[in-house]
């Protein structure tokens, strides 16, 4: 037989294209258009509904950039269609390839119900089905203009309401009743299945033949000027081909419906709140229709969005939750980053996601939905068990650029030990329409072939919203069990979880870090969010710390529950995986600065009000230490009288070539004639920290102008290129009063301006940078460098709980890509003996590299990522002011840098006051054993909780000692809830006693009597 298959290929394609599916909507029947601008933001809808609609028509110009233009359609459904199902089809001008970037719109009756949203690829509103004929039509449609900010991706300044263009964006374009012939739409879905099957098959496969031939057969069948007419029969000759089941070893995908909804990106958070209820509309509105159909979301933030603003949709969405229809998963407030986020705060993600899930649905969470985080930090697994789930799902990690990822269902190890079942489905997106060629690249892709024989799919469109729709439905039906694919089930995540567990207990092991070689950027892109969150993490620490001690110690103070919880959820708000990365537009960073310094403000008034509580009425001086170690005799979470600098006085000498000596007889730092660091010497260990023959602190400047993705990638040719800034403007002693000394440098260099303090403190052996940058480049990438004296095989970055190793050479394609990590407050590095560590308060991109010295010793450079300057999609990244504070501590063990991390992100308070001293709520007696929170139990029953880890990574005890009555002593998992014992011993009246494993987070409820 010849092979005519291209000829039938191309036959199917035309037909589908230009007869059978302008046929499924028949008959158009113009609707009466009406149009109302609402002024500035989104307007209640009980106000758009009253409001005064003015004419409109198909073709006109609606939408500047970020508007909202309200459409009032009337009509009438003839008469002559009694018995027919009819459908408005309300085009506002889609791309039809573009679901969720571009105009969409949520659809209303004029008492105000939702009924569904709009986008192109979801265009149509159920009128009556059958019709009676003579019924009226009245629909109002809140139509948001969002700006086209993705393709292509170039700077545009459309990303933000303040800049955007007035001009309008979209033409209004079919709005007609229309005849919905069901047979049509019917033979559509069949021959999508077919033809995407068929051409997804081998060409030695008879069943693409079979399939080619059907289909052929189908065509013939079709009269192309009476498509309705003849839709029956066409499908009679598919039907055969359609009806052969599946092999016995096809591969099995549990589809779940799904919309991933960026909380930001490419829109405000605002939009996000008007795309959750659009979505929600249309999935529960998909669920009347389809009692079968099961929609997964994630993100109880979005649910408490639903729930906040339109309520009637959440009615709707709690009734199809208790259905079994709508399934809660993933358990976090947010789909956040877990690169940058700290320890507490990943902890709070699924406190108050699965508080929100349990309070409102009633419904424990098993399963953590992480679908399109930029890598997964190697911290996960233990927190994931700690909030009493037991899976994990990702697809992210399938975007590295260098190395396949070898597993597809595998356990995930943790630092601490702990391991999750996880799942990375084949299909590779999070976005699956069901169609034919995904589930063949599922089957073909999945690498468990042989051992195991299931993958999940999320179906549905997201990013910007849209979810599932009746023809990905109607493609799930036909591939429940049909020969040539996987047979494929809509079903709830969990059931997958269930099933794939049991099928493969024995699953392999992945230890460590899920690092995504891509998106490395992220660790530095826009840097005043990034310093917002790590300003916030510490501020809450703090807020919590001083208000549960002075509930607890005074009689007056109220614990401000409501208040701390609310600034929690914002911050955890901002850590969603498009915010705190950096890479969303102007108008969401530009939101976030503004929302940080309000949370600022706040949590600084509940610091001080509750310090004052403690200090009470007075005029002496007392420190407050929010750190979890002592320092300068002032106890951990506690206060004492403002204390006197122990150790020797500093010094500062005048270096015969110019520059400055600092010495405090623990470290004696030399800054030469260039401002640069040029020796730091360890006396104590008599040893140098700064590589020989180079100078510390060194600014360097990159080209930052990646192949992809501006504001998320650096790629690793940026290192190809540097200048090194070695000129100094300025070089004075600006401070030393014996307590400390600081050396200011001034620099220049293209349109900005940096200035550094470097600063050394008597007893301190941490030479501490305060950097300010008017920065001013663009497309520009500015590294801190510092080469260190050290043979370092792996460098030790903060994680939450604990820290991360990784290697310092390039051995494998595995450590290559490994060119840009990221690190918490500290990265350590040391050989035998003897280390050092770079500390700061707000940045997370690093670098290590190992180099060579004249004499044959090894010498490792670690450099911080302080500012990039990408253009996309923000056009004005990072340009202005910017401060932080880093920090080189010679010497330094893993321990060290602990302390060391937690004391440049928690300075002392001083306040004034009648108390002496204020003891610590609770102590420990171990700087390896952390006290990461202290706060007062979510049951405002008045109990202290406490959560605590081990910071060193080696097996670890200490004693808890309380400072007020404790009744019991109860180990919980961080939704505070009893778990079973053996981690702490304690007796009436007593001190606690624990025992943790390396790297084990360990939350105690102090209970209270006196609070009950």
């Amino acid at each position: 037989m010849h092979d005519d298959r291209r000829t039938v290929e191309d036959r199917l394609r035309r037909v589908l294209d230009e007869r059978v599916r302008p046929c499924v909507h028949t008959d158009p029947q113009p609707l009466t258009v009406e149009r109302w601008e609402a002024p500035g933001e989104p307007v209640p809808v009980a106000e758009a509904l009253s409001a005064p609609y003015a004419p409109a028509a198909a073709g006109d110009e609606w939408g500047p950039a970020w508007g909202t233009t309200w459409f009032r359609v009337t009509g009438q459904v003839p008469h002559a269609w009694a018995g027919s199902t009819v459908e408005a089809v309300l085009d506002l001008g889609f791309d039809r390839d573009m679901p969720g970037f571009q105009c969409e719109g949520l659809v209303y009756r004029p008492d105000g119900e939702a009924v569904k949203g709009l986008h192109p690829r979801n265009s149509w509103v159920r009128i009556a089905g059958p019709a009676s004929g003579g019924e009226r039509v009245e629909l109002y449609v809140e139509a948001a203009s969002n700006p086209i900010v993705n393709v292509p991706q170039t700077p545009t300044y459309e990303g933000d309401r303040l800049t955007a263009s007035s001009r309008p964006l979209y033409r209004l374009a079919r709005m007609d009743l229309t005849v919905f012939r069901t047979e049509v739409w019917e033979l559509v879905q069949d021959l999508e299945v077919a033809g995407s099957l068929m051409e997804e098959l081998p060409l030695e496969d008879a069943r693409r033949w079979e399939l080619l031939r059907a289909v052929e057969r189908t065509l013939d069948a079709l009269d192309l000027h009476d498509v309705p007419g003849t839709a029956v029969r066409a499908r009679e000759r598919l039907a055969p081909a359609l009806s052969s089941p599946a092999r016995a070893s096809a591969h099995r995908v549990s589809a779940v419906g799904h919309a991933h909804i960026d909380s930001a990106w490419l829109w405000p958070l605002r939009e996000t709140v008007r795309k959750v209820a659009r979505t929600a509309s249309n999935m529960v509105a998909l669920m009347d229709d389809h009692p079968d159909f099961l929609f997964a979301m994630s993100q109880a933030q979005q649910l408490a969005w639903i729930k906040e603003h339109r309520p009637e949709v959440y009615a709707r969405v709690k009734k199809k939750v208790a259905d079994g229809q709508f399934v809660p998963v993933g358990g976090m407030w947010v789909e956040s980053d877990t690169n940058m986020v700290g320890g507490e705060a990943m902890a709070r993600q699924f406190l108050y996601g699965k508080k929100f899930f349990l309070d409102e649905f009633g419904i424990e969470t098993r399963e953590v939905w992480l679908p399109d985080s930029f890598g997964y930090t190697a911290a996960m697994p233990q927190l994931v068990k700690l909030s009493g789930s037991k899976w994990f799902l990702t697809q992210k990690i399938s975007w590295s650029q260098t190395n396949p990822f070898p597993h597809h269902t595998f356990w995930w190890e943790g630092i601490d030990g702990t391991r999750i079942f996880t799942h990375f489905p084949p299909v590779d997106t999070y976005n699956s329409r069901l169609s034919g060629r995904e589930m063949a690249h599922a089957a073909r892709n999945f690498r468990e072939k042989g051992a195991a024989s299931r993958s999940l799919a999320p179906f549905g469109y997201g990013d910007g919203g849209g979810g599932s729709t009746r023809e990905m439905l109607a493609r799930a039906a036909r591939l429940r069990d049909l020969d040539g694919s996987p047979r494929v089930t809509v079903e709830k995540p969990a059931a997958f979880f269930e099933k794939a567990h049991a099928e493969y207990p024995d699953a392999p092991v992945w230890a460590g870090e899920l690092y995504l070689e891509l998106h490395r950027g992220t660790y530095t892109s826009q840097a005043k969010t990034k310093q917002g969150n790590r300003h916030s993490e510490s501020l809450l620490r703090e807020a919590e710390l001083w208000a549960a001690t002075a509930a607890v110690r005074t009689g007056g103070y109220v614990y401000p529950y409501e208040h701390l919880e609310q600034l929690w959820k914002t911050v955890l708000l901002h850590q969603f995986h498009d915010i705190l990365p950096g890479s969303s537009i102007a108008w969401v960073h530009r939101e976030a600065r503004e929302t940080y310094a309000r949370v600022r403000a706040e949590l600084e008034g509940i610091i001080d009000g509750a310090q004052r509580a403690l200090a009470g009425e007075g005029d002496r001086a007392v420190v407050f230490n929010g750190a979890p170690h002592a320092r300068d005799g002032v106890p951990a979470g506690g206060a004492a009288p403002a204390p006197d600098r122990t150790g020797a006085p500093v010094t500062v000498g005048e270096r015969p070539r110019g520059g400055w000596t600092l010495d405090n007889g623990l470290l004696r730092v030399e800054v030469d004639g260039r401002g640069l660091v040029v020796s730091a010497y360890d006396r104590e260990a008599e040893r140098e920290a700064v590589a020989p023959g180079h100078a510390a602190n060194l600014l360097q400047v990159h080209p930052d102008f990646p192949n992809h993705w501006d504001a998320w990638d650096i790629d690793s040719f940026y290192r190809n290129t540097v200048t090194d800034l070695t000129h100094a403007d300025e070089l004075t002693v600006a401070e030393t009063d014996g307590r400390s000394a600081t050396v200011r440098v001034g620099r220049s260099f293209g349109a900005s301006t940096v200035v550094q303090e470097l600063t050394l403190r008597a007893g301190s052996k941490v030479l501490l940078v305060g950097t300010e940058v008017d920065w001013q480049e663009s497309e520009r990438l500015l590294k801190a460098a510092f080469p260190l004296d050290v043979k370092a095989d792996r460098s030790a970055a903060e994680t939450q709980f604990g820290h991360v190793f990784r290697p310092t050479h390039t051995n494998t394609s595995w450590e290559a890509a490994k060119f840009e990590i990221c690190a918490h407050r500290w990265l350590q590095v040391e050989e035998p003996g003897w280390g050092a560590a770079l500390v700061n308060d707000s940045t997370y991109g690093h670098d290590v590299t190992r180099d060579i010295r004249e004499d044959g010793g090894q010498t490792t450079t670690v450099r911080l990522s302080l500012l990039r300057a990408p253009r996309y999609p923000d056009p004005e990244t990072d340009q202005g002011v910017h401060s932080m504070r880093y920090g080189l501590a010679p010497g330094a063990s893993v321990g060290d840098a602990v302390r060391e991390g937690h004391r440049i992100n928690l300075p002392e308070r001083t306040v004034t006051g009648g108390a002496s001293s204020v003891a610590p709520l609770v102590r420990v007696d171990s700087d390896q054993v952390v006290a990461e929170a202290v706060k007062l139990a979510e049951d405002r029953s008045g109990d202290v909780v406490v959560r605590l880890y081990e910071s060193h990574g080696g097996r670890g005890t200490a004693t808890l000692a309380p400072g007020f009555p404790v009744t019991s002593v109860t180990e919980t998992d961080l939704l505070e809830r009893p778990l079973p014992g053996g981690h702490h011993s304690w007796e009436e009246g007593g001190d606690v006693r624990v025992t943790l494993r390396p790297f084990q987070i360990l939350t105690l409820r102090l209970g209270r009597s006196s609070a009950r």
